[in-house]
C-alpha cells in the first residue's frame, strides 16, 4: 500500500510540474529569494552543481556577507524553475533543490529524486545575543540524512575514528584540533557551513545540526560532485585551487624542539651527509631569537648562539638542503614587531603563551596587520635566504574567554571571526612572498586551517601529539577527513611530539624506537616526510648505527621516499591542475564497497598504492613494558583489500591476492604493508641523497598487471612559478593489459633544461619480480616521440 501511495505522489507531483504559480517569491538573477516565518531566505546558484543558501532575520539591516573562504562567484546557470503548491523547485541538469514557502526548509536531490540532504522541517533558529561586542545571534541548522548514510570531514579531530556520525564535535581552532565546518558525504555531496565562530556540530537521532555561537545570518554552500573526487572538485572550485610546493618539500625533513645553536643545526645537516641518508629540509624552532621571553618572537635572530645567520643558511644550501624557521603570531613586549603593533592598535589584548609577561597577538584580519608581519619576516629572515616558513601557534594558541572574544578583530568581533584566524596570517605571507618573487614557491608549514587554505601553499601538521601507540592510529582518520574539506596537505610529528610523558627514557627505551620507526613508516606515505619532537631528539643517528634494527629501518623508507619522488610530484601536478587528493580515504576509490566506509586505518596515497600503517607494538612486553629485540617471532596485522573482483600486489614481493578479503600480513620491523592495486604504472627514481641530485633521465618503471594501466609523469624546474606559464611537462604512460603492450605517449609541453632523452626500465610485477628486482624485463631508450613496446 506506501508503495502505491509513493508512486502515486509521484504521479501527481509529475501531473502538475508545470503549474506556473509564482507567488511569494522573487526569482533573482542567481535563483530566488523569499520570506518565510519571519525569514528572509535566497537560494544562489553558483553553477549546475554548487548552490548558496542565505537565510535572515526578515527586517534586520543587511550588508553583503563577503566570505572569508570563498572565492568564487556565481556563473550563469541553466536554470529551471517551477511550483507545485507551495514548494518551488530549481533545477539543473544535475540536481533539485526544493524551497518550501510554508516553513521555509531546503532540501537537496538528484535528478533522480534520490534524496541528499534537507533542512529539518521549521529547525532554522535565530537566537538574539547581547554580547558586549554587539547584538548577534546564535545560528542553528538541523539537517535530515540517511539514517545509514556516512560523512567526513569538518576537519582534524584526535577522538579518533573516520565517519562523523553519532559525534558530537566542537569546532573551534585549539593545538591539536583544526576547525573546517565542511561535510563530505558517502554520496558525492558536500556542505560548507560559512560560519567562522565557534560552533558545534552534533549528530543523533534528532538529526545533523551546526550551532554557531555568533553570526548575523546563516549561510552555506551546498556542493554536489557524484563522487568524491568531484566533490573535491566542486570545493576548490568554490574556495581555490591548491598550490605546487617546491619538488624539495616532498623529500625528508628533519627537526627538533630545537636547535639550540648554529653549529648544532649545521652539524645535523652534514651528519645526514656523512651517512649517506637522504635530506632536504631543516627546521630551526623557536628561541632564536633569544632565551628571554619578553623578546619572544622577535622575528630575527638575536640568540648570540647564532652568530652569523646568514652564513649558516649558506652552509645549509652548499650542503643541498632547505631551511624553513619558526614565526609565531605572538611578540614579547620588547621587541620592535610588538612596540610597532601596539603603537598602531593592532594586537590584540588576550593572554597568550608565554602567559603573564606581555605577549600578544597580532590581528591578521588588518591588512596593515599583515604588512607590518611580513616586513619584519621579509627583512631578516626572508633576504638572508630561507626556503620555507614554519608558522606556528596560527589558532593561535590562546587563554581565550568571554572578554577576549569580545575584542574587535577589524572585521567584526573575535568572536565573528576567531576559527578564520589561520587562514588571514597563512594567506597574508603566502600573498606577500608572491609580491616579492616568483624564484621561489611558498611553503609554509602551519598548525591550523580553515577552507580554503590550500590556496595559500600551506601544509598542516596534526599539533603537539603524544608519542603513544593510540595517538599514531589516530592520526590517520585526522589527515584523512582533513584532506576530505578539500586541503590535501597534512602530516604529523613522527613519533609524535611529547615522549616524555610515555617514555621517560626517552632513547635509552628500544620501545619508543619501535614507536618512532612504525610512525616514520606512516610519515613515508603522507605528503610530508618530517621528523620532530620535543624531550627526546629524533635524528636517525640517535638511533644508533648502520646495523641496527632502528636505524635501518629508518634509512630503508627514507630512501624509498626518494625512490617515490616521480609518483609523489606527479601526484601533487594532479592536485594543483586537476583538483586531486595525495591521502586518500578507501571509499574514494572503492565506492562500491560498503566495507571501506568506516576503515580509519588504511588509506590510499596516489590512486595507486595502499598503506596500512602498523599502529600497534608488535615487540614489546606487556609485562615489563620493554622492548624485545628478538624479532623471531613476527606478528601479523589484518589488512583489508578492498574490491571484490580486483586484484592486489603486495609491493615488497609482488605476490598478488584477490581484492574483498581480509589477510593477515606478517610486520616484521622493517615492514609496512603496502599494496598496489592491479593496473598500475609506479616510476621509482635513482638512489638519491637530495630531491634534485640527480635527474630523471634513468627511471625504473614497475608495471602491476591485471588490468589498463595508466600514468602521467609531471616535470617542471622545481622551485619557481614558472610552471604557471607553462614551463612544464608531461609523458604519459599507457599498459594494455590484453595485448601486453607498453605506450609511452608524446612529451607535452617544455621547459628550460628539460631532457631530451632517458631511459625507462620496465619490469612487470609478479611472483618473480617485485620493485627490488635489479634486472628489468625491458630498457626503452626514450627520445620525447610516442612509442609502443611489447612485453
Amino acid at each position: 500500500m506506501k508503495k502505491i501511495i509513493a508512486i502515486l505522489t509521484i504521479t501527481l507531483f509529475a501531473s502538475h510540474l508545470y503549474s506556473q504559480d509564482f507567488s511569494g517569491y522573487q526569482r533573482t538573477e542567481s535563483g530566488v529569494k523569499a520570506t518565510v516565518n519571519g525569514v528572509d531566505i535566497e537560494l544562489q546558484f553558483y553553477n549546475d552543481d554548487i548552490v548558496r543558501v542565505l537565510k535572515y532575520p526578515a527586517g534586520t539591516e543587511k550588508t553583503e556577507k563577503k566570505s572569508f573562504s570563498v572565492i568564487m562567484t556565481p556563473q550563469k546557470t541553466d536554470l529551471r524553475l517551477t511550483q507545485y503548491n507551495n514548494v518551488i523547485t530549481l533545477s539543473t541538469q544535475t540536481r533539485i533543490a526544493t524551497l518550501n514557502l510554508l516553513t521555509g526548509d531546503v532540501s537537496f536531490n538528484g535528478i533522480d529524486t534520490r534524496p541528499f540532504i534537507s533542512e529539518k522541517n521549521t529547525s532554522t533558529k535565530f537566537e538574539p545575543r547581547d554580547y558586549k561586542s554587539g547584538k548577534s545571534y546564535q545560528i542553528q541548522q538541523t539537517f535530515v540524512i540517511d539514517k545509514q548514510e556516512a560523512v567526513y570531514g569538518l576537519g582534524q579531530h584526535q577522538k579518533g575514528g573516520l565517519n562523523q556520525r553519532g559525534k558530537t564535535i566542537a569546532l573551534r581552532q585549539q593545538n591539536m584540533e583544526i576547525a573546517i565546518p565542511i561535510i563530505h558525504s558517502i554520496k558525492g555531496y558536500a556542505v560548507f557551513w560559512d560560519n567562522y565562530s565557534p560552533t558545534t556540530y552534533k549528530d543523533n537521532l534528532d538529526g545533523m545540526t551546526l550551532t554557531s555561537t555568533s553570526g548575523n545570518c546563516m549561510d552555506y554552500y551546498f556542493m554536489y560532485g557524484k563522487t568524491a573526487d568531484g566533490t573535491i572538485v566542486q570545493i576548490r572550485l568554490l574556495t581555490g585551487q591548491a598550490q605546487m610546493f617546491p619538488l624539495w618539500t616532498y623529500g625528508f625533513w628533519q627537526s627538533r624542539e630545537r636547535y639550540a645553536s648554529q653549529q648544532e643545526l649545521l652539524d645535523a645537516v652534514k651528519k645526514y651527509r656523512q651517512l649517506g641518508i637522504p635530506l632536504d629540509g631543516i627546521v630551526q624552532d623557536w628561541q632564536y631569537w633569544g632565551t628571554d621571553n619578553k623578546r619572544w618572537n622577535a622575528v630575527k635572530f638575536d640568540n648570540p648562539a647564532f652568530p652569523n645567520p646568514k652564513k649558516m643558511i649558506e652552509e645549509v644550501h652548499k650542503n643541498n638542503a632547505h631551511i624553513a624557521i619558526s614565526v609565531w603570531p605572538s611578540f614579547g613586549p620588547e621587541t620592535d614587531i610588538h612596540k610597532e603593533l601596539k603603537n598602531k592598535g593592532l594586537l590584540f589584548d588576550f593572554d597568550t603563551y608565554p602567559q603573564r609577561i606581555g605577549v600578544k597577538v597580532y590581528n591578521p584580519f588588518n591588512p596593515e596587520a599583515r604588512d607590518i608581519y611580513w616586513k619584519y619576516m621579509n627583512k631578516n629572515l626572508f633576504s638572508l635566504g630561507i626556503d620555507g616558513w614554519w608558522l606556528d601557534a596560527t589558532e593561535p594558541e590562546d587563554n581565550i574567554g568571554e572578554d577576549s572574544f569580545n575584542e574587535s578583530a577589524y572585521l567584526g568581533a573575535y568572536r565573528d571571526v576567531s576559527n578564520a584566524f589561520p587562514l588571514f596570517t597563512v594567506g597574508g605571507v603566502y600573498e606577500h612572498q608572491r609580491k616579492s618573487t616568483s624564484a621561489k614557491r611558498v611553503f609554509i608549514l602551519t598548525r591550523s586551517a580553515f577552507a580554503g587554505q590550500q590556496r595559500y601553499a600551506a601544509n598542516s601538521w596534526s599539533g603537539d601529539v603524544d608519542s603513544r601507540w593510540s595517538v599514531l592510529r589516530k592520526q590517520i582518520p585526522a589527515g584523512l577527513n582533513f584532506s576530505l574539506c578539500g586541503i590535501p596537505y597534512w602530516n604529523a610529528d613522527i613519533g609524535g611530539f611529547w615522549s616524555n610523558r610515555a617514555y621517560p627514557r626517552g632513547l635509552r627505551d628500544k620501545a619508543f624506537h619501535e614507536l618512532y620507526v612504525r610512525w616514520l613508516q606512516f610519515a613515508a606515505f603522507t605528503p610530508m616526510m618530517r621528523s620532530h619532537g620535543t624531550n627526546t631528539p629524533r635524528e636517525i643517528y640517535q638511533f644508533g648505527e648502520k646495523g641496527d634494527w632502528a636505524f635501518d629501518a629508518q634509512a630503508k623508507y627514507i630512501g624509498m621516499r626518494y625512490r617515490l619522488l616521480p609518483y609523489i610530484y606527479s601526484n601533487a601536478h594532479d592536485i594543483s591542475a586537476d583538483a586531486g587528493s595525495m591521502m586518500r580515504a578507501l571509499f574514494m576509490d572503492f565506492a562500491r564497497d560498503a566495507k571501506v566506509r568506516d576503515i580509519d586505518d588504511q588509506y590510499m596515497f596516489g590512486k595507486s598504492l595502499m598503506v596500512a600503517p602498523v599502529t600497534d607494538s608488535m615487540y614489546v612486553s606487556r609485562a615489563t613494558g620493554t622492548a624485545v629485540e628478538d624479532f623471531s617471532v613476527v606478528k601479523t596485522r589484518s589488512v583489508y583489500l578492498p574490491g571484490r573482483g580486483s586484484e592486489w600486489y603486495d609491493f615488497h614481493t609482488g605476490k598478488k591476492y584477490a581484492g574483498g578479503q581480509n589477510v593477515d600480513y606478517p610486520c616484521p620491523i622493517d615492514i609496512i604493508p603496502l599494496f598496489v592495486k592491479a593496473g598500475s604504472i609506479i616510476p621509482y627514481a635513482p638512489v638519491m641523497q637530495y630531491a634534485t641530485e640527480k635527474q630523471w633521465d634513468n627511471l625504473d618503471l614497475f608495471i602491476f598487471p591485471g588490468s589498463d594501466a595508466e600514468f602521467v609523469l609531471y616535470e617542471d624546474e622545481g622551485d619557481n612559478y614558472n610552471y604557471e606559464k607553462g614551463a612544464f611537462s608531461t609523458v604519459s604512460f599507457k599498459w594494455n593489459d590484453k595485448e601486453q603492450t607498453l605506450t609511452i605517449g608524446d612529451v607535452q609541453g617544455a621547459f628550460p633544461k628539460m631532457l631530451k632523452s632517458r631511459l625507462f626500465n620496465v619490469t612487470i610485477v609478479g611472483e618473480s619480480k617485485s620493485v627490488s628486482s635489479e634486472s628489468p624485463d625491458k630498457k626503452i631508450k626514450y627520445e620525447g616521440r610516442a612509442i609502443t613496446e611489447k612485453l
